[in-house]
């Protein structure tokens, strides 16, 4: 792990830190606590944050958890842990103390980690190949085994957990998750669905297509919602935390699709300002105010409003096309990665 990276400017040269490290950065991620951040790498590597330590990249600290690429990162049910994928076929979590405890191992690459947690109930899932794994809080039951027919796509949990909707070809299926058996609700679209987001009311569901374009499903009766128009994949999702806007990328601007006033059939985009023509690969919706943060392939980060489309540079330098990015779940920090293993992390909260 190296300090020693070209100098990036913006707010992280005032309220964040930097480090470069070996392997693309496949994916990041803060504890339910927010106590710490994490940073997934394609040599299998796990970096750490602890929030304390955030401007001093000399105390972070870097585990060797997989043999291969870590491909997965979610926080987990516990409050102070994290739970990663390989194509080890390993699911494993991550404690403070930096031990770490394997859940499961099968044949099969751990691609998609999705938890939920409420006062009454936790919920871990975990996808490999065509199978979900649902697990009870402590991850170390399998309690169902969700079988798709082709890979999946990507996972997500509904706002009360009750559902988890699975991207897959041809389209979701939509699993109650305390059913002990019992057939999915399937929403049918013919193509390859990847990424998938939920709607924060529950009463959408939104995957990203192989071929350049958004397909969503109106929860309460089915009815299809197309969203079309890149000029390539879309790769990243987010909502907004009251369900107006879902934000992708996909386009040398950053698109904003309108989900009130009858939106988003037959609305048009909003559209935020990119970055000289960069790609937008990554977005992150903050948790709790209508301020986005996106990545670019030309390193580029910026936090945006769009109701003023006030653009804040957050990182401005050559460290490689953003791979990584994600706020904590109180918002005070902002953390991404890149695919030159650039590791950024910067400190949003009031001074």
């Amino acid at each position: 792990m190296s300090t020693e990276t070209q100098t990036l400017r913006g707010l992280i040269e005032k309220r964040g830190a930097h480090i470069k490290v070996e392997g693309e950065i496949t994916a990041c991620a803060a504890t339910r606590d927010n106590s710490r951040f994490a940073f997934t790498t394609g040599e299998g590597d796990v970096v750490v944050v602890h929030r304390e330590d955030q401007l001093t990249p000399e105390a972070w600290n870097t585990y060797a958890v997989h043999d291969g690429p870590a491909l997965s990162l979610s926080a987990d049910t516990l409050p102070d842990c994290f739970l990663t994928g390989g194509d080890d076929g390993r699911l494993c979590r991550l404690d403070p103390s930096g031990e770490i405890e394997e859940l499961g191992k099968g044949r099969r690459w751990v691609e998609h980690i999705a938890t939920y947690v409420d006062a009454k109930s936790a919920v871990i899932a975990a996808a490999a190949g065509k199978n979900v794994e649902l697990r009870d809080a402590t991850g170390r039951t399998v309690t169902r085994t969700l079988e798709h027919p082709t890979t999946v796509g990507g996972i997500v949990f509904d706002p009360k957990g009750k559902r988890i909707a699975v991207s897959h070809y041809n389209g979701v299926s939509v699993w109650f998750t305390q059913s002990k058996d019992g057939k999915p609700r399937q929403l049918e679209w013919k193509g390859s669905h990847l990424d998938i987001a939920m709607h924060p009311a529950g009463d959408a569901v939104v995957t990203a297509m192989q071929d350049n374009d958004l397909h969503g499903w109106r929860l309460a009766d089915g009815h299809n919602m197309r969203m079309s128009g890149y000029p390539t994949k879309v790769r990243s999702l987010s909502f907004s935390k009251n369900g107006k806007w879902l934000t992708t990328s996909g386009a040398d601007i950053v698109v904003m699709w309108p989900f009130f006033g009858g939106g988003p059939m037959g609305k048009p985009p909003m559209e935020l300002p990119g970055a000289g023509g960069a790609l937008c690969t990554r977005v992150a919706f903050h948790p709790e105010q209508e301020v986005v943060a996106a990545g670019f392939a030309d390193g580029t980060v910026v936090m945006m409003e769009p109701s003023t489309q006030r653009v804040l540079p957050v990182s401005l330098g050559k460290a490689g096309a953003i791979t990584a990015l994600a706020y904590s779940p109180d918002g005070c920090t902002l953390g991404f990665g890149t695919e030159e293993g650039v590791i950024g992390v910067v400190d949003l909260a009031a001074s």
